[in-house]
Formats: C-alpha cells, structure tokens, sequence
C-alpha cells in the first residue's frame, strides 16, 4: 500500500458517501443475518449496531493515507459488541457473519466508485488491502471481547448454581420464589421435580463433563447430584453414565422445593450400604426399600420394641438368631401360612415348624395374632438386616 495513493482528496470524495454506505451495510446485515435483525427489533442494541457500523465507516476514513493505521478505536468498538453479543447470549459467529456482509457491500460500492472517480488499479488493490485489515482487526477484538464477558459470564453461572444448589437442599425448604430468583441468574429451568443422588464417599472419581440440568457437590461429606425428572424414562441410563464406579443411592422424587427431603434419605441409603444392611448395588433406589429406611428413621423407638415383641431370640448368636429372624419375617409375609414359607425359604417344612416352634419359646409375642403382624414382621425384618450387617463388618 503507497499512502500517496490515498491522499486527503480521495477522503473528500467518500465523505459524502458514508451515511449511504452506513445504511446499506445496515440493511445487507438486517437482511441476511436473521439474529440480528430480531436483535435489533430491541431499540437499545440497535443504536449498539449502528454505533459500531457508523464507528467503522469512520476509521476507515480516517486510515486513509497513513503507512500503518491505527485501529485503537476500532479495535474498541468491537471489544464491546463481543461483550454485548455474549451478555445477550448470541453467538460470536454473528459478529463475523455481520462483518463478512459489510465488507461484501464495501467492495461492491469499491468497484462502482472506481468507475466513477477514475481510480486507478492501484487505488483500489490499496483500499481494499486497509478494507482486509480493518475486518481482521474488528473480528480479533470482537473475540476477545466476546471470550472475556463470557468468563465473567462462567464464573457469574457457577456462582448461581451452587448457590442454586445449595438452596434447593435447604432446611427449612426454600420460598419458590427465591428459586425461581436464583434458577434464572443460573440459567437452570426449574423442572417439575428433582430426586437427590448421593454417592459413596470412599470413590472421588467425577466425570470429566456433566449436563447443565445437573448440579452437583462433589465436596460434600456424602456427595450429591441434583437430578431432574428422575422418574423420567431416560433416569436410569443416565445415572449409571453419571455414577459410574461409584455406589449410588437415590432419594425419592419431591418437588423442586423439598430437596433436603430426598437428600436425606438418599445420605441415609448410603449409610444402610456401608454398613451391609442394604444391599450394595451401583444403583439403589430409597422408594424400593421403604420398610428398612423408615425403621432406621426411628431407631430409638424400634430398639425397645425390638427387646419387647422378640425378648430373649436378641440375644442368640447370629448364626442362629438370622435364620430364625428371616423365618419369622417370611412366615408373616406369607400371612401365617407355614407351607408357603418353607416353599419361599426353600427349605422343608419341618425345619419351619421347628424354626416357629423355637422363635415362640424365645420371644414374647404371639406370632399367630394378626393385630402385631405388621409391626412385628418390620421389626423382625429390621434386626435380620441390622445382624446380617454387622456379620459382614466382621
């Protein structure tokens, strides 16, 4: 590029033509970039665009002549559309796809206007050499722009989500309001209920990615997942993916506001399992073990019911006190019916009678009386698990 070429009277002759070219460029970008100009149906971001094309018409002006131009101004302009593309969650291929429509429309109107003032092939290769490096300098600066809101935009969303997150766990239970608050800054739609997942502690594996829906602790003491929708048909797939090589237990779906409900049940399950009351499976589910996660829930009123209705069968070895326990549960699960629970147990019916006959020397409830069956089978069931669990433990 030969400044001379481009002296202050070819500034003179475009002057006059920047307002057309402003408005051209504006239409040609309306036009083809349909974002935009459902973007700019918003009064205030249209000033925004219209601020920069009119900031661009004007730089480039304004290069004309000097041996190395000075795109400080430029370079500004579209620091702060990337910023504001990235604010109003647009992508930064708008930016580009804008600027590759407007230098389209410069170097039509560069050849009409060398038909018209008689510029020379040298003029023109000279504009549109400053035409080139002005698009590559506005587009560099609009990504860093766009880059540096979108980070502040990160840390902002992360901020929300665990704030989110530790609010929907909350105790009390949180206002729905104050979700909705903080699930909009977050950028999470708020679903139609949530199941909370907790996770084995001893692993610290986490995956490397996780879904936006999906809001996590993975500091816990027992750490967590968040989970929308879980009785969705996708749920189980989806949680063998997000806990794998971890043992998970899942809490019943609440709604959005009673996590701490699903929380705690779900930390309760995990606890069950380590200690070999549950069974350890990666995936186990609180609503399929109802029995032994609510008489875990009030232990301090089953132990003594436990020393009353089964007395002295408490005190047997566990190689004699689970066997019978199991009987007495199977056999008030079958409704009293003796053949029934030989055939679940798998064992022959004289070896049950003996079982019954020797559980009703050792505890002081009448086995056969329909009015405690209930209470006493949850109870016999309970300490089969509690013994078997501390079996293992050995």
């Amino acid at each position: 590029m030969s400044a001379p070429l481009l002296d202050g009277s070819l500034k003179d002759s475009l002057r006059p033509h920047v307002a057309d070219a402003v408005r051209e460029i504006e239409h040609e970008v309306r036009t083809h970039v349909l974002e935009y100009a459902q973007a700019m149906d918003n009064g205030d971001y249209r000033q925004i665009l219209q601020r920069t094309i009119t900031g661009t018409a004007a730089c480039f002006i304004d290069s004309l002549g000097q041996e190395r131009p000075d795109w400080t101004r430029l370079s500004a302009l579209y620091t702060d559309l990337g910023a504001e593309d990235a604010v109003r969650g647009h992508g930064l291929e708008l930016a580009q796809t804008a600027l590759r429509v407007g230098s389209q429309v410069t170097c039509r109107r560069f050849i009409k206007d060398a038909y018209r003032f008689g510029w020379s092939h040298e003029t023109l290769a000279s504009l549109t050499d400053i035409l080139f490096s002005l698009v590559a300098t506005a587009a560099d600066a609009a990504a860093q722009g766009y880059a540096r809101q979108e980070g502040r935009i990160s840390a902002n969303r992360d901020h929300y989500r665990a704030r989110l997150r530790d609010i929907l766990i909350a105790t009390p239970h949180p206002d729905p309001e104050l979700v909705n608050r903080y699930a909009g800054s977050a950028g999470w739609r708020p679903p139609r209920s949530i199941g909370v997942v907790a996770l084995s502690p001893e692993s610290r594996f986490r995956p490397s990615i996780l879904p936006p829906e999906i809001l996590a602790d993975w500091d816990a003491p027992v750490p967590y997942l968040i989970v929308p929708d879980l009785e969705g048909p996708a749920a189980d797939r989806n949680l063998a993916q997000f806990t794998a090589h971890r043992i998970a237990a899942v809490g019943p779906s609440v709604a959005v506001t009673q996590g701490a409900d699903s929380l705690r049940w779900a930390v309760r399950a995990i606890d069950l399992i380590g200690d070999g009351i549950l069974p350890s499976r990666q995936v186990t589910y609180c609503i399929d073990h109802v029995s032994l996660l609510a008489m875990s829930a009030a232990e301090d009123l089953v132990a003594p019911a436990a020393v009353r209705h089964l007395g002295s069968l408490l005190q047997q070895p566990p190689t004699r006190a689970t066997p019978l326990l199991e009987t007495l549960t199977t056999f008030l699960e079958c409704g009293g019916n003796a053949a029934e629970t030989a055939k679940r147990l798998r064992i022959h019916s004289q070896s049950v009678r003996y079982r019954l006959r020797r559980i009703r020397e050792l505890t002081n409830t009448d086995i056969d009386a329909s009015a405690t069956s209930i209470d006493l089978m949850n109870i016999a069931n309970w300490q089969r698990h509690q013994t078997r669990g501390a079996t293992r433990q050995r």
